[in-house]
């Protein structure tokens, strides 16, 4: 069941796996990371390094994909399977900052529940 931008199933079945203290823990540290991921988009796609935007772009999608949040994963997918983007345009990077944002504020309400 999708709520926001986190599947509540997927999520729950994080928990279920791990348990909620180390699921608890996976969240911060995603949480901690992405920022850093996708300032790595960014730096790639500024210097024109495909491979680099990327490599970002599938770590994004695949840690999104472990917490449910799957608008982000999706729009990680779409920028790891397309071209770079021009130097300067960083309409993608921004667009994945902003759904992070999204699920970032919600995976720190499930995570205190």
């Amino acid at each position: 069941m999708t709520n926001g931008p986190i599947d509540l199933d997927i999520f729950a079945e994080l928990k279920d796996a791990t348990g909620d203290e180390f699921a608890a823990e996976l969240v911060n540290t995603f949480l901690d990371e992405a920022p850093g991921m996708i300032a790595e988009l960014k730096s790639a796609a500024e210097a024109s390094d495909a491979d680099g935007y990327r490599r970002a772009a599938h770590s994004i999608k695949s840690n999104a994909n472990t917490f449910g949040a799957t608008a982000l994963a999706e729009l990680a997918r779409k920028i790891e399977l397309g071209d770079i983007p021009a130097t300067g345009d960083l309409m993608d990077a921004k667009a994945l900052e902003a759904s992070f944002a999204k699920a970032a504020a919600a995976l720190r309400i499930l995570n205190n529940d």
